[in-house]
């Protein structure tokens, strides 16, 4: 990453790092970093977003218990490769994926009821 893809809107209701986790894992889950992609330091991405590095830690912390990134002291933080073959998801991935996308909801502004039928018509796009 050679910018910070994401962005921190300090009025907003979700906390910096679960903005950083949903925005962060939103690009690895949709391909747009891969596996062995290099993230910033979290000193590197506190400075450029103008938080303390312990936000932006905890925000990578998550993502590794996700399993989505993996750090290695002295190696940075890398995007972990995707799961072999087809498997069946960890509740706490779920969660996390879940807490993802209602935080980046949230952070657009959406609702509960907003966010209720985003999630309703994807999963029955064809609707009833």
């Amino acid at each position: 990453m050679n910018e910070p893809a994401v962005r921190v809107d300090t009025t907003s209701q979700v906390p910096p790092y679960a903005q950083i986790r949903a925005q962060l894992g939103a690009l690895i889950l949709t391909g747009q970093l891969v596996e062995g992609d290099r993230l910033p330091t979290v000193r590197q991405l506190a400075t450029d977003l103008g938080l303390a590095p312990g936000t932006v830690a905890r925000a990578y912390r998550e993502l590794e218990a996700a399993e989505l990134i993996r750090t290695r002291r002295g190696a940075g933080s890398r995007v972990a490769a995707p799961p072999a073959g087809p498997t069946r998801p960890h509740a706490s991935q779920l969660a996390t994926l879940a807490r993802d996308f209602t935080s980046s909801a949230r952070a657009l502004g959406a609702d509960t009821e907003a966010i209720l039928a985003a999630v309703r018509d994807a999963l029955d796009p064809d609707g009833p």
